[in-house]
């Protein structure tokens, strides 16, 4: 064979090999798509939870999206606190939802977490919008009932952000319902977990098919799972139409596990951690 028809066809393997390389890589990158990192109560971990350094903090270490859980005040004010009492920070024992704003705005929800954070104190969320950075977006979990969706859509409406960029997450099915009807423009995951080995007198959870069930009823297109969830779970929710998200994982290990599986986000404590350690991408504005 002459020589240069040699090089001719050594140069085609080369060119085949490397086309059915860059196929086999691109469609495993396919069962290892990045989740999107959601920093749970902002970057909770290392801030005071649900307060603005938390959530200012996890922006600034490139999260994909936060996290925050919110109340009504009696004088009707939407406020980002987690506990269904302000105990834990070092105020009363008495329902967040039976206080003021004016009550609540004495609290100082950063020295338990650390004495550089003493005078924190719990945002609004009005507060906490305008922080989300142009290619971030907002987990609201709602702790109350569905009489918060009026007064959420008129903090949302003033705030006048896209609508991809906030989300809507509740166990409660009744305030996922009210939501997809006074607000269809946006993303609303009902929150719900499982529980594979139960012991007796435990509230029992719900099996994966009844998860599927109830959201087909909300005409929701996510779910938010915690507990003991399983690829099966995860592949039963896929060919049901319905992305998964999961909650809170704080295992680099765990989260790429669950990225095979087919979870597209997960919520963390550690979004630094996460994203050193390859779980998600860094959130590029």
């Amino acid at each position: 064979m002459p020589e240069d028809q040699s090089k001719m066809i050594s140069k085609v393997y080369s060119i085949q090999s490397l086309f059915l390389l860059g196929m086999f890589l691109f469609i495993g990158a396919g069962h290892m798509q990045a989740a999107e990192i959601v920093a749970h109560r902002g970057a909770s971990y290392e801030a005071p939870e649900n307060t603005i350094s938390s959530v200012k903090l996890a922006w600034e270490q490139g999260t994909n999206a936060v996290e925050v859980d919110v109340y009504l005040s009696t004088d009707g004010k939407i406020f980002a606190i987690h506990d269904h009492t302000p105990k834990r920070y070092g105020g009363p024992d008495k329902p967040v939802s039976q206080m003021s704003w004016a009550e609540l705005q004495k609290l100082d929800v950063g020295a338990w977490k650390d004495e550089k954070y003493r005078g924190e104190k719990i945002p609004l969320l009005s507060e906490l919008l305008p922080l989300i950075p142009p290619n971030g977006r907002m987990f609201i979990e709602i702790k109350t009932g569905p009489e918060i969706i009026p007064e959420l859509k008129r903090v949302l409406e003033k705030a006048n952000l896209p609508c991809k960029q906030t989300a809507v997450i509740c166990f409660s099915d009744k305030v996922i319902a009210g939501i997809r009807k006074e607000l269809p423009h946006l993303e609303a995951y009902w929150l719900s977990y499982l529980k594979k080995n139960q012991k007796p007198g435990e509230r029992k959870a719900p099996t994966v098919e009844q998860i599927i069930e109830t959201a087909k009823k909300l005409d929701t297109t996510a779910v938010d799972i915690g507990g003991d969830i399983t690829e099966s779970d995860v592949k039963k929710l896929s060919e049901a139409g319905l992305d998964c998200y999961v909650w809170t994982v704080n295992d680099p290990q765990k989260a790429h596990e669950l990225m095979k599986w087919g979870v597209i986000g997960i919520t963390t404590d550690k979004p630094a951690l996460m994203l050193e350690k390859g779980v998600g991408t860094v959130r590029k504005n």
